[in-house]
């Protein structure tokens, strides 16, 4: 059986995208996603559950997501999950983290007031691969 290492999320951003750029020139733009996740427990009460992610993009798509999207923005990503380990330099500790790295990342919100010249609300549908996506049926995460 082949593997398969995919991923889609769609969520907020938990705080601004952050830039940068590698020695090589290449872009990498890093920022945090929460996905909301809403059941009914065991004792009949509705439960939210929240999970951070953390989400790295490189090239165009992490120029265009650090240029059009902000804390609190909603978007759609599709990618693959990354594996990293660390020694941790003051305790010598073996560190693990699974973070996402996003190939695709569509901006949910539309464009702002700002962007577009107007007042008016933004979008709350956007077309991802010719599919039409709606606002989730979720709670918005306080931040």
């Amino acid at each position: 059986m082949a593997d398969l290492n995919e991923v889609r999320l769609i969520g907020r951003l938990t705080r601004d995208p952050e830039l940068r750029t590698t020695q090589g020139g290449a872009s990498v733009c890093t920022f945090g996603l929460a996905t909301n996740r809403k059941y009914k427990s065991n004792d009949g009460k509705i439960t939210d559950e929240t999970t951070f992610v953390d989400v790295t993009c490189w090239g165009k798509t992490a120029e265009n997501a650090s240029k059009y999207i902000k804390k609190g923005s909603l978007v759609y990503l599709g990618g693959r999950l990354k594996y990293d380990h660390w020694e941790d330099k003051t305790t010598g500790q073996t560190r693990t983290k699974i973070s996402v790295v996003a190939e695709n990342v569509q901006f949910l919100d539309g464009r702002s007031a700002t962007q577009s010249g107007d007042q008016s609300q933004p979008a709350t549908q956007a077309s991802v691969a010719g599919t039409a996506w709606s606002e989730p049926d979720f709670e918005e995460p306080p931040f």
